[in-house]
């Protein structure tokens, strides 16, 4: 029997974009645990286990990735939680800043993203 399965927070708004990605991690063996905005987010950083990385949008409703982001970051609880944004805005330099770990583009390409989320995640 092996121990808990390593947990990626999906913080995204749109539905279809997130049930791929929870069930495409779930396949890989990890506890995924979601959020459809940075409030939502933050609820959940706060009931439960602390995920290895975060995955987050940064265009939704209620609360955006960059307010969810300076939430996260005055938190010392979560401040040092990795965040990789996934996002279908533009390149990077088009973006307002933000500080992130990491960096996705939508559509996602999937053997990219556990590249991409295995670092921040241990020996999984």
């Amino acid at each position: 029997m092996s121990g808990p399965a390593i947990q990626v927070l999906i913080v995204e708004d749109d539905r279809d974009t997130r049930e791929m990605l929870e069930h495409f991690l779930e396949l890989e063996g990890f506890a995924v645990r979601t959020a459809a905005n940075g409030e939502a987010a933050l609820a959940t950083l706060r009931s439960g286990d602390r995920p290895c990385v975060i995955l987050l949008d940064l265009m939704m409703p209620v609360m955006n990735g960059w307010q969810f982001r300076a939430a996260q970051t005055q938190d010392p609880a979560f401040a040092a939680i990795p965040v990789v944004v996934v996002t279908a805005a533009g390149s990077r330099t088009e973006i307002p800043t933000i500080a992130a770990d990491g960096w996705l583009p939508k559509p996602v390409d999937l053997e990219r993203l556990l590249e991409t989320v295995r670092p921040f995640c241990g020996r999984h």
